[in-house]
């Protein structure tokens, strides 16, 4: 049975999710989906107090989420169109569980719940990592005047939930591959062979029997 790839690039902040879901789009031809970020209007008040304003950002993300999944998919995955986001939609939680309060969390984890269960799923992961002086060092040159006050703590254990929830996806979804890429040691920003290696991994993935129609009419070369 053929498939139409619904690939997500998932990690922490700053690791370079967007450019690479761009350059996928671009390479293959996949149609690009990216998360609503600046036009939060609750995420610079979030980072400078996190506790005050967690709860209204992560809603604000969660229904444009919400409403975004459902565009894509009918306008392009129900129309055998393959796409590519520079998020999966798990990331609410890895972010609300960090932020909000006990109680907070449960009527938030009851509202994803019931959003997200008819939601179309990703079946293919990518999932970049770097250490926090990476993270920090692109954060700072790509220079957005919303990230400035990012604390290193958060975004170190942001890190470390993003290690342990991808363990635990893994486990629990053994049908969906994920391709693990390290930004310490590949820049695909900057260095063109990086990103051609990616490349090449993704096209070994989506060569297999299952997508071959996508192959026969998208840019996978």
């Amino acid at each position: 049975m053929e498939r139409i790839p619904f690939i997500t690039v998932e990690g922490p902040i700053g690791v370079g999710k967007t450019s690479l879901a761009r350059a996928i789009s671009e390479q293959f031809q996949f149609t690009l989906l990216k998360e609503i970020v600046d036009e939060n209007p609750f995420l610079g008040k979030f980072y400078e107090n996190i506790e005050e304003w967690s709860f209204q950002t992560e809603m604000f993300f969660l229904c444009n989420r919400f409403k975004q999944l459902g565009d894509i998919n009918t306008h392009y995955l129900s129309k055998n169109q393959a796409v590519v986001a520079d998020y999966h939609i798990f990331k609410n939680l890895i972010f609300a569980k960090r932020t909000l309060n006990k109680e907070e969390y449960k009527k938030y984890y009851q509202i994803y719940q019931i959003l997200t269960e008819d939601m179309p799923k990703p079946n293919i992961i990518i999932y970049l990592n770097a250490s926090l002086d990476t993270l920090v060092k692109r954060i700072k040159q790509r220079g957005r005047e919303i990230e400035k006050n990012i604390s290193p703590l958060y975004l170190e254990q942001l890190s470390l939930d993003y290690k342990e929830t991808m363990a635990i996806f893994e486990k629990e979804h053994p049908d969906i591959p994920i391709l693990r890429f390290n930004g310490d040691e590949l820049d695909f920003v900057k260095n063109q062979s990086d990103l051609q290696f990616i490349f090449q991994q993704l096209s070994l993935m989506l060569k297999s029997a299952s997508w071959t129609n996508i192959l026969r009419t998208g840019g996978c070369s």
